[in-house]
């Protein structure tokens, strides 16, 4: 794997040198990638650019060896500015604003002319390149505007120049190049700082790929050597020092520490790592040194996954970007429409070169730059968002679709709860001894692997309690256990097992655990030399993150729901447990589906969060699937949005990114467009009659600024906490 994201731009190549679905940005020819999507550094739409190439190495179209960068514009721009100046102030606007008359010298008059063809061909130019490849890939848009306007505006002065100039004011009267000039001055300026913002919101694969070290240390032989991450194979045991990335994903072979995996799995705090765990390839390692065998490299690894998730989310479309791509070829349409109206009535009324001015100012403020940038920024940035908090987005649909959610239907176990018993509460015959029934029923099951031992063992050890020795250790089949603790029989099972030995529960214990058995609780006796101790009830361990969810949902204004398969009983009490609002019992894996059907059809927009295997017809029903816990499987084909970690606290975070998104592009939209009503009338000059005129370079300026508000308003979506 190209560790720097060098793929993105990668294509495909056959034999006689053609790009098999390649798309190219209009304005950075250099960038190709083999999917739709945006440009790494203008966030252009990328267009269809299926070329053969020649074999002196050039392609049909465009020239790759032309660098285009931000640092182009900016040079373009200052040279282009510079140059203005004298153009500016040998034009008649200098004497009739600024009362200011240039001095004259023999040729002076052609001056304006001179330096306006050098920032025509020199900054100018790009757009006039540009607007061909779009109209070349049959997508004609902002390029296509400027570089009609422009080359309207230096062609119309040409000729005035050399067929019917008016010169003998010696200032160039009749002509436009001082508004040519600054058009583009501006255009330039306005595109510079655009892709600024721009490169600052289109980083989140770059983001992503960074996470990798270039190389990695590698124990071979006994002795360590530094290799360069493509020469990393399985089964190689690298060394990780601290403060190291580690450079693919593995399990811990030796050595203990602490790992920050924040950045891949939105996990805040470092996660402990000791011999057998799994690690992940870009993360963090903290204080010690890990020796980690490589488990999986390149394309198989984790945040290869991830990348490929982001880098289809970038590339699909949500159905306001399908609307505002809409939008912006309806706009370029009636820039065009409303510029040849606005040029022939002018010529009508007045002269030609006032008209062709409105015509050109009228072209360049309807450009639909910003139009067609405000909602893929926004969503590419919430993309990235999503990933550093711990959910990848597969559709952007899929995230649009969260917004509106009206219940959230949970699986139980896995989600809810996490899926393995755990000590629920401890009934004493004698008040006060729960620790003594706790140190018996550990003692007994220290020697068992069952779950519900396991249980019992685990939480003696949580709570510090003594663990005694146990002697000739009995399993009874069914029922529970029996051994010898101290010289006394201790026997830990079900209550039929108590009935068994004649050991009865009475009182507040029979009471109390009848109560619990009612909820689905597991209910386990202990007795000694036929006495009993007391009840332990166990139940699978309702997740405290699943407490903190649904209070975030229910704050939120959504629904919870829950299903499982268990009875009833154990249902109502975790639903109770929870606060959740509604839930289905007793339900079968291949009848979770219909749970949903029976939500939509109240008129419910159901998100369904599972597992992402046993759950993917229900996943696929749902108006929103959401695999939950999916760790290193990244590809689960049946959900919209996958969380990394297993984590229900991640699901209002999904809801709250997807209103944070939607509002942020329904504000670039409005930034894209809004000015449009008034800009659009102005330039045309229907105020002309009250001296209210929109001049190009104003409109350049304000088109420009619409393009510059909609960038930098989507970067601060970064800022906003889920």
């Amino acid at each position: 794997m190209d560790n720097k994201m060098d793929k993105q731009n990668s294509h495909k190549e056959h034999g006689d040198g053609s790009r098999e679905s390649a798309y190219t940005c209009p304005m950075h020819p250099e960038v190709v990638s083999d999917k739709p999507g945006l440009c790494p550094e203008c966030g252009m739409n990328l267009v269809p650019a299926q070329q053969k190439k020649h074999a002196h190495g050039t392609e049909d179209g465009f020239d790759k060896h032309r660098g285009h960068s931000t640092n182009i514009f900016k040079a373009k721009f200052w040279v282009s500015f510079l140059l203005s100046i004298p153009i500016v102030a040998y034009s008649d606007i200098a004497e009739e604003l600024l009362r200011y008359r240039a001095p004259a010298f023999p040729g002076s008059a052609y001056l304006p002319f001179a330096l306006a063809s050098v920032v025509f061909f020199y900054g100018g130019w790009i757009f006039i390149a540009s607007a061909y490849r779009e109209l070349r890939a049959k997508l004609p848009g902002m390029m296509t505007l400027i570089a009609l306007a422009i080359s309207v505006a230096y062609i119309y002065s040409v000729a005035v120049v050399l067929f019917g100039a008016r010169l003998s004011d010696g200032q160039g009267g009749g002509t436009l190049f001082w508004e040519l000039a600054t058009l583009i001055t501006i255009m330039l300026l306005g595109h510079w700082l655009e892709m600024r913002a721009v490169s600052s919101a289109q980083s989140a694969l770059k983001e992503l790929s960074n996470l990798l070290p270039d190389q990695a240390e590698v124990v071979r032989g006994g002795k360590t050597e530094i290799v360069p991450l493509s020469e990393l194979k399985k089964n190689d045991v690298v060394l990780v020092k601290p403060g190291g990335r580690i450079p693919a994903d593995g399990i811990v072979k030796d050595g203990m520490s602490d790992v920050n995996e924040s950045l891949a799995t939105g996990e805040s705090k470092p996660v402990p790592k000791k011999e057998g765990d799994a690690v992940i390839a870009g993360t963090t390692n903290g204080d010690g040194s890990l020796r980690v065998a490589v488990t999986k490299i390149g394309e198989e690894t984790f945040l290869a996954g991830v990348m490929r998730l982001v880098a289809e989310a970038q590339s699909s479309k949500s159905r306001l970007q399908m609307l505002s791509d809409r939008a912006a070829f309806y706009l370029t349409i009636i820039a065009v429409v409303a510029g040849g109206v606005t040029l022939a009535a002018w010529l009508a009324v007045s002269d030609a070169a006032f008209a062709i001015n409105r015509m050109v100012a009228v072209l360049v403020v309807a450009c639909p730059h910003a139009l067609g940038l405000a909602i893929p920024l926004v969503a590419s940035i919430s993309t990235t968002k999503a990933a550093k908090n711990g959910f990848l987005v597969k559709q952007r649909l899929a995230l649009e679709a969260a917004r509106g959610i009206d219940v959230i239907l949970f699986d139980k176990t896995g989600t809810l709860t996490r899926g393995e018993f755990g000590l629920d509460r401890i009934v004493a015959e004698t008040p006060g001894n729960e620790a003594e029934v706790l140190r018996y029923a550990a003692s007994v099951n220290s020697h068992s692997e069952h779950p519900l031992a396991k249980a019992m063992t685990d939480e003696a050890r949580k709570r510090s309690i003594q663990i005694l020795e146990a002697k000739k250790f009995q399993r009874i089949p069914g029922k529970g256990v029996r051994a010898e603790v101290g010289g006394a029989e201790v026997l830990v099972g079900s209550v039929s097992l108590a009935k068994d030995r004649g050991a009865m529960l009475s009182g507040r214990v029979k009471s109390e655990a009848d109560a619990l058995a009612r909820q689905g609780k597991t209910i386990n006796v202990v007795i000694k030399n036929g006495d009993v101790l007391g009840a332990i009830a166990l139940a699978d361990v309702i997740r405290e993150e699943s407490r903190e969810a649904i209070k975030a949902l229910s704050e939120m204004g959504v629904k919870t729901a829950m299903i499982t398969g268990d009875a009833e009983d154990v249902a109502k009490w975790v639903a109770e447990e929870l606060k959740i609002d509604e839930y289905f019992a007793k339900v079968l894996p291949d009848q979770k589906s219909e749970s949903v059907k029976l939500l939509q059809r109240k008129g419910k927009k159901v998100a369904m969060v599972g597992d992402g295997v046993n759950d993917a017809p229900a996943l696929t029903q749902a108006d929103l699937g959401i695999a939950i816990g999916a760790g290193t499987n990244v590809a689960i084909e049946s959900a919209g949005i996958i969380l990394v970690r297993n984590d229900p606290r991640d699901i209002p975070k999904i809801i709250r990114l997807s209103r944070l998104t939607y509002a942020k592009m329904i504000q670039n939209l409005f930034w894209a467009t809004g000015y449009n009503v008034i800009a659009i009338p102005l330039a045309a000059g229907v105020l002309a009659s009250r001296g209210v005129l929109l001049e190009p370079a104003l409109a350049a300026l304000l088109m420009s600024m619409s393009t510059v508000i909609v960038a930098v308003n989507a970067v601060l979506l970064r800022k906003k906490v889920l």
